[in-house]
């Protein structure tokens, strides 16, 4: 690896004025409170809704840390000194003025970036870093071009190294300062390495030292922080809350370790649950296991032909609640930027399903998955002021409805409740059908399991269940997962 020149930052750009888009519960929770559930394997159908009944999937894994061949990452502090004389940019004009160009003129920022050019002064362009964006007809400037103009300078591709294992992966900057959330997997190695040595490019090409801040497995949310960092330029939220089926997703990361690469598709849906295998969260006899010890959504390490790194083996399962999304996500884009089209982050790119099984070294499908912004700003918050997240424990042990003979309608279907339990506090008891949860559709145990672990411990949310053929609305207040 060689280190990069340092390379300032742009000038302050306008801001561009916006338009409005068109557009299980386990078996048993682990907490406290162990008990014991009968074994059902979760369904989960990345590409349609789930019915009551089963049926065969496509394997999912993560777009994990792409496992690399090359060394590990170098570990001296800082990057090379840049030269007195470097201009403060680290874009090329026409790229920042297609930030403003194309996300204030639609399809076409050719005007706009035409004024920036004729306002550069000398008009002098800055060193292409690994991730520089080529604009070869600003004329002919497309929306996501300009998100990605506006958005690049927030993504960063990260090497880590530890525990015997090294992989890479991509980090959104979220403070000017160096802080920078991916995933739990990416800056761990899925829990392979626990004080891991991590080294950052930004897109300018500036190569970083960085500490780990905190992970969180549950959620598979990470913060770094870049070692004397102060000019950074930090993503914009979107609130995911706000998203519609059908809006655009643009994807950015370094999937097989190319920096800097831009895939275009749309949300394909919401609130979808999966589970995933994993070696970072501690041991817990009472998550739930599917039939066979082997889950169909699992951390997939990508190895190059010949380079193989042994990895961590899979100790349980997490359930996360995600948006699903076409475009092309690839082993790298783990903890990547998934944006709309104003370019502002609506998700943490962390997984995608492979039609070849859960080994299976193919790449994206058209079938990926992305942590919702509003989820992971408040674990990256949390991390950084406390170096720990919370999450909610509902109390009960369920199970999928579908899979009950007796049941008529499916949801996540309460075999018993922890005595003086968060759910027993509810009024909810054994043989009671969950189908709703703050407004979002029940289909089975990993839906719930999946919501109920997106809240904070403490947090109250309104539940719908059928008790009788009757269905019941309650006020639940969360326990908090240990």
């Amino acid at each position: 690896m060689t280190e990069h020149p340092t390379t300032p930052e742009p000038p302050h750009q306008p801001e561009p004025e916006r338009r409005p888009e068109h557009g299980a519960e386990p078996t048993a929770e682990h907490g406290a409170e162990p008990t014991v559930a009968p074994a059902v394997e979760p369904t989960v159908e990345p590409s349609a809704e789930r019915a009551a009944e089963p049926a065969p999937q496509p394997a999912v894994a993560h777009a994990a840390p792409e496992h690399s061949p090359a060394e590990p990452p170098l570990t001296a502090a800082g990057a090379a000194p840049a030269p007195a004389a470097a201009p403060r940019r680290s874009l090329a004009p026409t790229v920042a003025a297609l930030a403003v160009g194309a996300l204030i003129g639609g399809a076409a920022g050719g005007g706009i970036a035409a004024w920036a050019l004729a306002n550069d002064g000398d008009g002098a362009t800055a060193p292409a870093g690994p991730a520089a964006i080529t604009v070869n007809d600003p004329e002919d400037a497309t929306v996501v071009t300009g998100v990605v103009a506006k958005a690049m300078p927030s993504v960063v591709t990260i090497e880590v190294a530890g525990g015997g294992a090294q992989g890479s992966g991509s980090g959104v900057i979220i403070s000017e300062d160096g802080y920078v959330v991916t995933n739990a997997h990416v800056a761990t190695l899925d829990g392979a390495a626990a004080e891991p040595s991590i080294r950052v490019t930004t897109s300018d090409g500036r190569l970083w030292n960085a500490t780990l801040v905190g992970a969180d497995p549950i959620a598979d949310i990470a913060v770094i922080q870049l070692e004397g960092a102060t000019d950074l330029t930090p993503i914009e939220f979107a609130d995911s809350d706000e998203l519609n089926v059908g809006d655009r997703a643009i994807a950015i990361g370094a999937p097989l370790g190319l920096a800097g690469t831009v895939t275009d598709g749309i949300v394909s849906a919401l609130n979808r649950s999966i589970t995933v295998q994993s070696s970072a969260v501690p041991d817990a006899p009472e998550a739930p296991q599917p039939e066979g010890g082997q889950s169909p959504f699992e951390f997939w390490n990508f190895d190059l032909p010949g380079e193989r790194q042994q990895g961590p083996s899979a100790s349980t399962t997490i359930s996360l609640a995600v948006i699903q999304t076409d475009a092309a996500i690839n082993p790298g884009n783990s903890g990547g930027a998934l944006l709309d089209s104003e370019g502002r982050l609506i998700g943490i790119n962390v997984a995608i399903a492979t039609a070849g099984g859960g080994q299976g070294q193919a790449g994206s499908i058209g079938v990926g998955f992305s942590i919702p912004a509003n989820l992971a700003e408040r674990i990256a918050q949390e991390l950084i002021a406390t170096g720990s997240a919370s999450h909610g424990l509902l109390g009960a042990t369920v199970t999928d409805a579908g899979s009950a003979a007796a049941s008529e309608v499916v949801g996540a279907l309460i075999d018993s409740v922890v005595a003086g339990g968060p759910a027993e506090q509810a009024g909810l008891r054994g043989g009671d059908i969950i189908t709703e949860f703050n407004g979002v559709p029940i289909t089975d145990q990993v839906d719930l399991t999946a919501q109920v672990r997106a809240l904070a411990g403490g947090a109250s949310a309104e539940l719908t269940y059928v008790r009788g053929g009757d269905s019941e609305t309650v006020t639940v207040t969360l326990g908090e997962l240990q």
